[in-house]
Parts: structure tokens; C-alpha cells; sequence
């Protein structure tokens, strides 16, 4: 299955009214994808596990737009590999090319062409955390459709986010940000503040980017740990649970 790719120079009526729930993915290719991962697995096994992570928070995600107020996207790189999402991703998915250098300005215009396609509103969301709360994407749609402007922002435990969701392409969220460093989530809350924007902050939630937090997906997803910031359970991510199982054994 392939999937319709947006054009931002078109908007389309059936978007009106819906939020945009759009993950922010590389094309899943060995070696172009969660390398970090790698040890203490094989490239292979690393993109692999990139496969499952988009195939549970896709499958997540379309679970949410079962209410009718939200549309599941991929906002994809690099343009030309749309391909290798064939067959991964639930049905009702389309995907949208991302574009510019530097990571805050992908951002930026991933939402700026997501809102030029015709949503109310998007989230854009990363690939790398398979087992958010279906309850953190509601919140988050649910706050983004009620009147007037606001940003919601879900937080991750190494000091990044999860989720910004927008009405409005504000630029102020991704400029002048220390990407990939411990400081993202604070400065974007204080670049939020000093905008004068109102803020919803959903629950805190982690990445899986190395070993130490695979190490963590697995005792979630295996062993049933309770995650010691969480106040919730998180979303079971049966593709990502089935491929740890295969690695490490039987678990719960």
C-alpha cells in the first residue's frame, strides 16, 4: 500500500476542522536511522526497530483519529524514499515532504505546510517514543480545538519533547533553540512565555535514542515496569514489544 503525498500549494476541504498528527520520520534505511541504537544492536536490527516504532505510533495515532477530529501524516526526508513507508502505515495516512536545513526550521515548515493543506491545527510528533499514552495525543487535539491560539508541548525526560502541537505557525518555538542538547524543552517553554502564548504542557514522556533508554523500553514493554516519572500507563506498542522479544526473550 502507498499512500497520497500533501502538497502545501493545495488545500484540501476535508482537512477543515481536523488536527494533523504528524510524525516526523526518516525513511527507514539501514544506516540512515537510529545508528545510535547501534550498539549494542546491528544496523540491521536498528532500523528494524525504527520500522516497529513507526508502525506503533502510527497505529496509535490512527486510534486517536478514530474520533474524526484528526488525520494521521508523515512528514517524511529524504524526498525521493517515500517508497519505503509502502505497507508500514495504517490505513488513511498520507505524507508530506519536509524541507529546509536545520532541524527547528523542518519544524517550522513542516507545520507552516501542514496548515497551508487546510488542518485547524498540527502536532508535530517524533518517531522515537512508541509507547506515549493514546491519552497524551487526545489531550493534545482536544486543547488545540478549543478557541483561541495556544501551543501544546509534551515533554521528554532527556530535556527534549515528545510533541509541540500549533493553531498558528509561530516561529518563535524553533528559533534560537540548542537542538539535541538537555536545555530544548525549557528554552521553548521560556521562548513560549516571552511570545505570550498560552501553554498546555501534557504528561512527561522518554525517547529511545541509546542503549541506556533501550534498556528502559525494554523493562516497560517485557518486565511490565512501572516508569518512575510516568502517571500513566504507556501505549503497549505490540510491533516494538514482539521485536524486543525476539532479541531478549519471553518477558511478560
Amino acid at each position: 500500500m502507498s499512500y497520497p503525498i500533501l502538497r502545501p500549494t493545495q488545500r484540501y476541504e476535508s482537512f477543515a476542522s481536523k488536527c494533523a498528527l504528524a510524525v516526523m520520520a526518516k525513511a527507514p534505511r539501514p544506516g540512515r536511522v537510529k545508528t545510535r541504537l547501534s550498539p549494542p544492536l546491528t544496523l540491521e536490527q536498528s532500523a528494524a526497530l525504527n520500522v516497529c516504532f513507526l508502525r506503533d505510533t502510527t497505529q496509535n495515532i490512527a486510534n486517536i483519529a478514530m474520533a474524526g477530529n484528526s488525520l494521521g501524516v508523515i512528514s517524511y526526508t529524504p524526498v525521493g524514499e517515500e517508497f519505503l513507508f509502502d505497507g508500514l502505515l495504517p490505513a488513511g495516512f498520507s505524507l508530506i515532504p519536509q524541507r529546509g536545513d536545520g532541524f527547528g526550521e523542518r519544524l517550522l515548515t513542516s507545520a507552516q505546510d501542514l496548515l497551508a493543506c487546510g488542518f485547524e491545527s498540527a502536532c508535530l510528533i517524533d518517531s522515537d517514543s512508541p509507547t506515549v499514552p493514546g491519552s497524551a495525543f487526545r489531550i493534545a487535539v482536544e486543547e488545540l480545538q478549543k478557541p483561541g491560539d495556544r501551543i501544546v508541548l509534551g515533554g521528554s525526560e532527556d530535556g527534549g519533547y515528545y510533541l509541540i502541537g500549533l493553531k498558528l505557525p509561530h516561529p518563535e518555538p524553533f528559533t534560537d533553540i540548542h537542538w539535541s542538547t538537555s536545555t530544548v524543552y525549557e528554552e521553548t517553554v521560556s521562548t513560549i512565555h516571552k511570545a505570550s502564548i498560552e501553554l498546555i504542557e501534557l504528561p512527561r514522556w522518554y525517547d529511545v535514542d541509546d542503549g541506556e533508554t533501550l534498556a528502559l523500553l525494554r523493562d516497560e514493554l517485557l518486565e511490565g515496569a512501572q516508569l518512575p516519572f510516568a502517571k500513566t500507563a504507556g501505549y503497549s506498542a505490540p510491533y516494538s514489544r514482539e521485536f524486543l522479544r525476539s532479541l531478549f526473550g519471553a518477558g511478560k
